[in-house]
């Protein structure tokens, strides 16, 4: 039995969860598991249809983009995740969909604004929307470089990646992540469903505005901060 079958093992049972969800159709989209020790993470395979999918078919590739251990080519996005796992060193898990609510912002080259109590709960700004790659970065090594389109936008903007889970990459799709994969997929799926909310909200009043900061802060500290009081 592989070294690696833990991880294998959750990287299978996240990605499963993706077509449950309706965050993916066909063989759109693709979670990773990391093994910080180890220095390794487990990706789904390229083009693989999800009903195909076992443990053992998950793709063991190091920090790097490398691959470890497997017959099977990684995840076409193998080398974004990997960048954000060796320089975002508080995750373990990744997820990338083309979701259809969340993909539609993105494609908008829009931040989906804070509107509810709803996304106050996951985190206290506009989901972002980092802008498309410039021709060069396109034309060099993508999948590498969007994951510093990521990072840079970030880093612009001063967000925290520990505090806001997730991002949506202009004309692309959204990327969310967490501390284990299965969080990383639960934020996958609260961003669509923010993504949808959103865009709901605002065909109802075009001129909606914000949620106030008294409400962002209330939503979000009752569920992280050092009093929080939500759940068990």
């Amino acid at each position: 039995m592989s070294k690696y079958i833990h991880i294998q093992e959750a990287a299978y049972e996240a990605n499963m969860q993706l077509p449950k969800l309706n965050l993916v159709i066909f063989t759109f989209g693709n979670v990773s598991a990391a093994d910080r020790d180890l220095g390794v993470f487990a990706i789904k395979p390229s083009g693989v249809p999800y009903e195909d999918l076992t443990p053992a078919k998950m793709v063991i590739v190091d920090f790097e983009g490398k691959t470890v251990e497997g017959n099977l080519r990684p995840s076409s996005d193998t080398l974004t995740h990997a960048v954000l796992y060796k320089h975002w060193d508080k995750i373990n898990g990744i997820v990338h969909t083309h979701s259809t609510y969340a993909t539609a912002w993105a494609q908008a080259q829009r931040d989906i604004p804070i509107f509810g109590t709803t996304h106050a709960d996951h985190t206290t700004n506009d989901i972002p929307c980092a802008p498309p790659m410039d021709d060069e970065m396109i034309k060099g090594d993508y999948e590498y470089q969007t994951g510093f389109q990521i990072m840079n936008h970030f880093k612009e903007k001063g967000l925290s990646y520990e505090e806001t889970e997730m991002v949506l990459v202009g004309n692309h799709a959204p990327f969310t992540w967490g501390k284990t994969p299965a969080k990383a997929v639960y934020n996958s799926a609260v961003c669509e469903a923010v993504a949808q909310m959103a865009f709901l909200t605002e065909q109802i009043r075009n001129d909606s505005p914000r949620l106030k900061d008294a409400l962002i802060q209330k939503h979000f500290e009752r569920k992280h901060g050092p009093n929080s009081y939500y759940g068990q």
